[in-house]
C-alpha cells in the first residue's frame, strides 16, 4: 500500500501541473534539476522508511511523542540552512506547540513494545523526524537559492519528479524484499471489500497530494517553518474529528493541547503581522506634513 500512495499522489499532481500557468523562469540545467529531485525522493523514502519501521517497534504514545520533535528540528535547521530569525514570539510558538504535541502523544494509549527493539525503534523514529526537519529545510533552500523559482510551476515540476523518484524507490523496495507476495492476500483479504480497498488507496493518495501541494506552496510563499508550525497545529485537532467521526471521547487533556496549539499559532501569526506592518511601514513611510516658514532676510 505504501509504494501505491506516491505512485497515485504523482498521477494526481500532473493534471494541477497543466492548470498552472507556465514558468517564465526554467531550472538551470536538466542535470541539475534532475540531481535535485533524485536527492530529495531518494531522502523521502528513506524517511518513510524509518517512521514505518519505528511505529512498529514502539507504542502509539511513544511514538507520537518522538515525532511531535520534528517541528524542534526544523527549527534548528531553518536556523542553520533558511538563515530563521528567532524573536520571541516565534520560539514560543515553536515551544508551545512542541508541548501540546508531546502532551497528546503522552497522554496517547499505545500498547507494549517488543523489548528487543524498543532501542532500535527510538532510534529510527528520532532519527526520521530529525531528517524530516531537514528535508524541509532542504526543500525551501532548494526553491529559493537554487532553483530560484519565481512561479508555482517549477514547484510542482520538482513535486512531480521528486515523487516519482519516490514511487520507483519504493517500487524496488517492495520486490527487492519480497513483500510483493502479501500485495494480493491484502487486497482480497481487507475487512471491507476490494472497493474499500482501492477508495482508501485512492483517497488517501489525494490527501497526500492535497497536504503536498499544501506544504510546497506555504515553503514557496513563506518558510519550511510555517508550514512546519500549520502540520503541528494539525496534530491536535486529530481528537476533535475523532469526536465527530468515530465518537471517541474529548477530554480535559485533549483539550487542553488544543488551547496550546492555538496558542502558539497565534504567536506565530503575530510575529508575521508585526513583519507585514514593519514592511509596509517601510514601504509607504508616514507623509510628514512640512509647513514653510517664510523668514526675512535683510540686506
Amino acid at each position: 500500500m505504501l509504494t501505491l500512495i506516491p505512485a497515485s499522489a504523482v498521477v494526481l499532481v500532473i493534471p494541477l501541473l497543466l492548470l498552472v500557468p507556465s514558468a517564465s523562469h526554467r531550472h538551470p540545467s536538466s542535470i541539475k534539476f534532475a540531481g535535485i529531485c533524485i536527492i530529495l525522493g531518494l531522502l523521502g523514502t528513506g524517511d518513510n522508511l524509518m517512521f514505518n519501521y519505528g511505529i512498529r517497534y514502539l507504542p502509539v504514545s511513544t511514538f507520537s511523542l518522538l515525532c511531535s520533535t520534528g517541528l524542534a528540528f526544523n527549527a534548528f535547521f531553518a536556523f542553520l540552512l533558511n538563515s530563521q530569525k528567532f524573536t520571541p514570539y516565534i520560539f514560543n510558538s515553536v515551544l508551545i506547540l512542541t508541548l501540546a504535541a508531546v502532551l497528546l502523544g503522552v497522554h496517547s494509549d499505545g500498547g507494549s513494545a517488543a523489548s528487543k527493539n524498543y532501542p532500535l525503534g527510538l532510534t529510527l523514529t528520532l532519527a526520521a523526524s530529525a531528517l524530516a526537519g531537514f528535508i524541509l529545510s532542504l526543500t525551501q533552500l532548494t526553491i529559493q537559492k537554487i532553483l530560484k523559482a519565481k512561479t508555482l510551476a517549477i514547484v510542482l515540476e520538482m513535486m512531480l519528479w521528486t515523487g516519482v523518484v519516490t514511487a520507483l524507490a519504493c517500487t524496488v523496495g517492495l520486490f527487492a524484499s519480497g513483500q510483493w507476495r502479501g500485495i494480493h492476500e491484502e487486497f482480497v483479504g481487507f475487512d471491507r471489500g476490494r472497493v474499500s480497498y482501492l477508495m482508501t488507496l485512492i483517497w488517501i493518495g489525494v490527501s497526500w497530494l492535497a497536504a503536498s501541494v499544501g506544504f510546497l506552496g506555504m515553503i514557496y510563499s513563506i518558510s519550511s517553518l510555517f508550514a512546519n508550525v500549520i502540520g503541528t497545529l494539525g496534530l491536535p485537532l486529530v481528537p476533535i474529528f475523532a469526536a465527530v467521526f468515530f465518537h471517541e471521547k474529548m477530554d480535559g487533556v485533549k483539550a487542553v493541547a488544543l488551547l496550546m496549539a492555538v496558542l502558539g499559532f497565534a504567536n506565530y501569526m503575530y510575529q508575521h503581522y508585526l513583519d507585514d506592518m514593519r514592511e509596509r511601514n517601510a514601504a509607504h513611510p508616514l507623509m510628514e506634513v512640512k509647513h514653510d516658514h517664510s523668514t526675512v532676510v535683510s540686506v
